[in-house]
């Protein structure tokens, strides 16, 4: 399996527009429990590996694991908190950070019309 890279398929723009914003953050925020340890309240290297069959990672490489906590971890405890869980997956889907800039977008224009 070294070498073999793991292709993901984007389901998040379609909750979120079943569910709207609200059901898209209470779905993140049930897919960070079911992956955290619950004696820290984190998303561990431990607690990602032993969950990972959850997602169907059951195949990735502790390398691999640690990379994924790594692009998350905002504060360098080596660990996902449920804010750094959140921001990784919506920043993790290319569709809805499209939409996120462009709300962005819309904002600084409204803003700089604004007097």
């Amino acid at each position: 399996m070294a070498g073999q890279g793991f292709e993901f398929e984007d389901f998040l723009p379609i909750i979120a527009e079943k569910l709207g914003e609200d059901g898209l953050i209470a779905e993140l925020c049930n897919g960070f429990r079911l992956l955290m340890d619950p004696a820290r309240g984190l998303i561990t290297f431990d607690s990602l590996k032993r969950n990972a069959a959850f997602l169907g990672l059951n195949g990735m490489r502790d390398d691999e694991l640690r990379g994924m906590l790594m692009e998350g971890d905002l504060d360098g405890d080596g660990a996902l908190s449920e804010m750094e869980f959140c921001a990784l997956m919506v920043r993790l889907s290319p569709e809805l950070m499209e939409e996120s800039w462009r709300l962005v977008d819309e904002a600084l224009q409204q803003r700089v019309r604004s007097p």
